[in-house]
């Protein structure tokens, strides 16, 4: 068993929120069992010492208060209250070795299946360190990102090509020019836009890429373009060799769509940051009572190796609260072993307006900031918009009023003018 066998005893340990009709004891022995070695009745060969080495292990228990109904259908029958804690399941590393989609099948696989839970969700793993000898984690991360940017003191400003499908190689390289002569740190493909037959890829690379070129022999600056190189395995490395040969300094993947095996595969592989996008994410999320929370979804996508990480907006247009924004952004620059930090991506909605409370509530400028109308529907064009929000970046970092900054800055006082009647509802 590939480094397991030198560390006896290691575990593996996740944390959830549990609701059931019973106890929480029996609830959470019933989850532990099922995802290690028991299963509903007795089976020939469970035998004592099995269950004492692989079984799973209630390490600690957190009640919180009841609730009066189930949370979802299909639970035992019960008259309430229904009974809620935070539970700590250890799982042996003995059972999985170092195998990072077999852990996922561990810790978020069949318990969200037990008639014994009205809810349970997954909010934290720890993962031994041995984890890091297989999944050496993000290749770039914030360090290596700012390196290919020369972007250092302020988050990256980016943009993603909209609309998001339909434009042909050379459109798109029509408005990477325009956004790059704009002064942009970075544009990404959109995750509906792959390989289609009406923008093959390797054609949309050749475009891009000359058009990268041509605004850098006049400008000085060399922009950073994640192309989405989402396919087969196959595929996807050779569309990672394609942008590679032609000097690209960033890929995409959807990670849902291509999955740990698939991400950590294209790792050992890359050469150039993965930009990870969290498409998807909201089906694993959105039920408070079902799925997982992003401090554990980010430790999965950061071991598999990337480099860049989806964490959501303030004030976005999605349904994503702000504490939970704020909370992914901070998971993501929370070291696992050693400096394995990856860049959290802004984005959805975003303009200069929310950037004084995103540097408020997480102190960090490690970002790649994203706004797509707030870049290509300012009044003054992609270069207004992309000086705006470098101009409320400056004022968020300096604790400056955005209305008093944008006195001497006419593209943020545009920006403002346009956006700032904008709320989430």
């Amino acid at each position: 068993m590939e480094g397991a066998a030198a560390l006896p005893g290691a575990q593996i340990l996740a944390t959830y929120r549990i609701e059931t009709p019973l106890s929480v004891e029996a609830a959470a022995e019933a989850l532990a069992g099922e995802q290690s070695s028991g299963t509903f009745v007795a089976v020939p060969g469970e035998t004592e010492q099995l269950r004492s080495r692989f079984r799973a292990r209630v390490q600690h228990i957190s009640p919180l208060p009841p609730g009066d109904a189930p949370s979802l259908p299909g639970a035992r029958a019960g008259e309430g209250p229904y009974q809620r804690a935070d539970v700590v399941i250890a799982f042996p590393l003995d059972n999985v070795g170092l195998n990072l989609p077999t852990v996922l099948s561990t810790v978020a696989g069949n318990l969200y299946e037990l008639r014994e839970l009205s809810g349970v969700r997954l909010l934290d793993i720890e993962f031994p360190a041995a984890f890091a000898s297989k999944y050496p984690g993000p290749q770039f991360g914030i360090v290596g990102t700012r390196r290919l940017a020369g972007v250092w003191d302020r988050p990256l400003i980016g943009t993603i090509v909209k609309p998001s499908v339909g434009l042909s190689p050379d459109e798109t390289a029509d408005l990477v020019r325009t956004l790059a002569e704009a002064g942009i740190d970075f544009i990404k493909d959109d995750e509906l836009m792959a390989d289609p037959p009406h923008s093959p890829f390797a054609a949309r690379v050749e475009a891009v890429r000359r058009a990268v070129r041509e605004a850098e022999d006049r400008t000085g600056k060399r922009v950073m373009y994640a192309f989405n190189i989402t396919d087969d395995l196959d595929a996807m490395l050779r569309h990672h060799d394609t942008v590679l040969r032609a000097g690209g300094t960033a890929v995409m993947v959807s990670q849902g769509s291509v999955g740990l095996a698939g991400v950590a595969y294209l790792r050992r592989r890359c050469q150039i940051p993965i930009h990870g996008h969290r498409n998807g994410w909201g089906m694993h999320t959105r039920h408070p009572w079902l799925g997982m929370a992003f401090p554990a979804y980010q430790k999965l996508w950061r071991l598999a190796g990337v480099d860049h990480l989806h964490v959501g907006g303030l004030q976005s247009k999605f349904w994503e609260p702000d504490d939970s924004v704020v909370a992914s952004i901070q998971a993501c620059l929370q070291p696992m072993f050693g400096e394995d930090r990856a860049m959290p991506v802004v984005s959805s909605g975003q303009w200069g307006g929310q950037a004084p409370e995103t540097y408020r509530r997480t102190g960090t400028l490690d970002l790649i900031y994203l706004a797509g109308g707030g870049v290509l529907a300012h009044p003054g064009g992609p270069a207004g918009g992309v000086s705006a929000l470098r101009q409320a970046w400056e004022a968020a970092a300096a604790g400056i009023d955005l209305a008093e900054y944008a006195r001497d800055h006419p593209q943020l006082q545009q920006s403002m003018d346009t956006f700032g009647g904008r709320r989430r509802t």
